[in-house]
């Protein structure tokens, strides 16, 4: 049997013109869909059209790219091609991350030509198996338990959050291909998580109300796209980090508008919930709560079952970082410690392992990100009807995204990437 040999980096750059360009946007949709930033993808886009011997020209926001073509080895204004896409928000999902990178790295090195490079794409396409959907709503409700553990609530505070975050998760997963529910499904989930903390607040026992319903809803608060737009608005991606920024706002007050609608219906029906401040939690409870939220979030950025340790050592370097810096300096002080750590970390891994530095910086700061004091700060001002009441959890916000991104930039300086994912 012959053996055709491995293709050529030049056989990629030689490959047709209309093809090159259908696998470079092949590329960039799949990191688009990740939850990559703009960024990043802009960078990543523009080396593996460089390497394929175009000139690309990128313009990403987080619901659609613009990217235009031309080949340098003929006149100008020639081959001139330009594509615009339309494409919903992204969400992080790291296995697929790493293979679409693994994926152009190998077309780009001529180690698979690039019609392979594009089937092999295509095929991360494919929607999860059944199995799949079970796990992530399970990493929804274990999340929630694990948030409620590390703010050490009693026990029937956890309990509480982690029902709902199951609730929550089988929401979520009713509203992927249902475009109707999809929108409104924000504020749905704001509402079943007050119903439902109410409910068990004045039947069964005193919970810290707001506090569990904001642990139930923590996977669906935006934390992590407020840091992404604020870091994309210092890299002056500007119309991306805006367009991000607004996105994450609406989904706070979806959240919030669900959330009242649950308290005010809850008053007319003459539930009174029994609301309590107990943190009564031993340090051992907030070890485990660690450990089950980083291993919660591996399952949730959806990695590959052997890069859970580096997720989870990563989450839990983050958390534990943030929280000696914060006892020894203060709260700010370690948020920006625990960024800068793991986006060094992050480059690190990116050059040693040559795979995403995501793998670690992601998970290293999601524990950080400041989308439950934003959403504290919002129901605390429509509950009191006070600007007042909102106001030190705005600051607090904006003190936390500071931090998170100061501590990127710095980690990026101390760990130079060579990588743009």
């Amino acid at each position: 049997m012959v053996v055709a040999p491995p293709a050529s980096p030049n056989d990629a750059a030689s490959a047709g013109y209309a093809e090159r360009i259908d696998f470079v946007l092949e590329v960039a949709e799949h990191l688009h869909a990740y939850g990559t930033t703009a960024q990043r993808l802009e960078g990543a886009v523009t080396a593996v059209a460089q390497r394929l011997g175009l000139d690309c020209e990128p313009w990403s926001n987080p619901t659609g790219m613009i990217l235009s073509f031309s080949d340098p080895r003929r006149p100008a204004g020639v081959s001139d091609t330009t594509r615009v896409i339309r494409l919903a928000p992204g969400d992080t999902d790291l296995y697929k991350l790493c293979e679409a990178d693994r994926i152009a790295e190998d077309v780009m090195a001529g180690r698979v030509g690039i019609a392979q490079g594009h089937a092999q794409l295509r095929a991360l396409s494919k929607p999860p198996t059944n199995r799949q959907r079970a796990v992530q709503v399970f990493g929804f409700g274990l999340a929630s338990a694990a948030v409620a553990g590390l703010l050490r609530l009693p026990w029937l505070d956890i309990a509480t959050a982690g029902l709902i975050g199951l609730v929550i998760g089988l929401i979520e997963l009713a509203s992927h291909n249902r475009p109707r529910l999809n929108e409104a499904s924000d504020a749905i989930a704001g509402f079943v998580a007050g119903i439902v903390a109410i409910a068990i607040a004045s039947l069964v026992g005193p919970l810290n109300l707001n506090t569990v319903t904001i642990a139930a809803l923590i996977v669906l608060l935006p934390g992590m796209t407020l840091t992404n737009a604020v870091n994309e608005l210092t890299s002056r991606h500007l119309v991306s980090g805006t367009a991000r920024f607004a996105g994450a706002l609406t989904t706070i007050l979806k959240l919030t508008i669900g959330t009242v609608i649950a308290f005010k219906l809850a008053q007319h029906l003459g539930l009174h919930a029994q609301v309590r401040a107990s943190r009564p939690q031993p340090d051992w409870v907030e070890v485990v709560a660690v450990v089950c939220g980083a291993f919660a979030f591996a399952v949730l950025f959806r990695a590959a079952l052997r890069d859970y340790w580096v997720v989870m050592l990563s989450a839990a370097t983050g958390y534990v970082v943030a929280r000696f810096g914060g006892q020894m300096f203060d709260s700010h002080a370690g948020v920006f410690l625990a960024a800068l750590v793991t986006s060094a970390l992050g480059n690190a891994y990116a050059r040693l392992a040559q795979r995403p530095g995501a793998l670690v910086r992601v998970p290293g700061i999601i524990m950080l990100v400041p989308g439950s004091v934003a959403l504290r700060g919002v129901i605390n001002l429509v509950q009191q009807q006070n600007v007042d009441a909102g106001g030190d959890a705005a600051l607090a916000v904006l003190n936390t995204l500071m931090a998170l991104v100061a501590g990127l930039l710095f980690g990026n300086l101390l760990v130079t990437a060579r990588r743009n994912l």
